[in-house]
């Protein structure tokens, strides 16, 4: 069972790559979702939620596109995927409102949500993109 959505995945994805190709020039959607193998309209929804969250800067135009809004070491995971996660995906539906549910399942998730998170905050863009160079 993924903990990850792939919604959360391909975010971080985008985020790094927007992070090692953005050299002076924004990348754009259609450039990005080509190298992930994806239709642009599937990733437009996360990019414009990252841009919504302050984690990359959206450049309008011929030659607009998206770059980082703030230094990469800035930028954690964390934040990407929490920015990723107010998307909404069609057909998701709501959690019961269950006595078990909300007295049980969900605070202990929580407390398993919050020590993930921490985690994730320490994981930078930096130190991705320095590992994606690395492949190279």
């Amino acid at each position: 069972m993924p903990l990850l959505s792939r919604k959360g995945i391909l975010a971080i994805a985008a985020v790094i790559d927007i992070a090692l190709n953005a050299k002076g020039r924004p990348v754009s959607a259609k450039a990005l979702a080509a190298r992930h193998k994806l239709p642009p309209r599937h990733l437009e929804p996360v990019l414009q939620a990252l841009v919504r969250d302050g984690i990359l800067k959206g450049i309008r135009g011929p030659r607009g596109g998206y770059e980082l809004a703030r230094e990469r070491r800035r930028i954690s995971a964390d934040e990407i995927l929490r920015a990723a996660g107010t998307v909404e995906e069609p057909g998701e539906l709501p959690l019961p409102a269950s006595a078990l549910v909300n007295a049980v399942v969900l605070p202990a998730l929580a407390e398993a949500e919050a020590a993930f998170s921490a985690a994730l905050g320490l994981i930078n863009i930096a130190d991705m993109a320095q590992r994606a160079e690395a492949l190279k």
